[in-house]
């Protein structure tokens, strides 16, 4: 099963712990989960775990990169999305029609109008973990 992770999760992982971390932990953990991203989406992912406003140390920082680099699969992205309300999440939405993925997970709610377009499963951190992590 293929996942795509909003950088929203993925910062809420690093800042709170607590659901997003465990549902990135169990991703991370099961192989038959795979996490697919662009490089453009793994840029910014570096990019906004390295602003100074988050105040991480580079300890933290290096772990997650770390497991960023060594749990993501990269795509190429060879799909244009035109998303008129956020120009910024249409990178999310290409790399998950590109990997043909099954969630989206997004705390977005401009990206759940999006789902309709999609054949996929737009949800929330609560959602993905009732329905995988709390069941294994």
């Amino acid at each position: 099963m293929k996942v795509v992770i909003d950088t929203n999760i993925l910062v809420s992982a690093v800042l709170r712990d607590r659901d997003p971390e465990l549902v990135i932990q169990f991703i991370v953990d099961h192989p038959e989960l795979e996490w697919i991203t662009s490089q453009n989406i793994l840029d910014e992912y570096k990019e906004v775990l390295s602003r100074r406003k988050f105040r991480l140390t580079q300890e933290i920082k290096d772990r997650w990169f770390d497991l960023l680099d060594a749990a993501l699969t990269l795509i190429e992205v060879d799909t244009s999305v035109d998303f008129l309300v956020d120009p910024d999440d249409a990178m999310f939405l290409a790399c998950t029609i590109t990997g043909d993925a099954d969630f989206l997970i997004t705390g977005d709610s401009d990206l759940f109008q999006a789902e309709s377009l999609l054949n996929v499963a737009v949800v929330t951190v609560s959602t993905f973990k009732s329905l995988f992590c709390e069941v294994s």
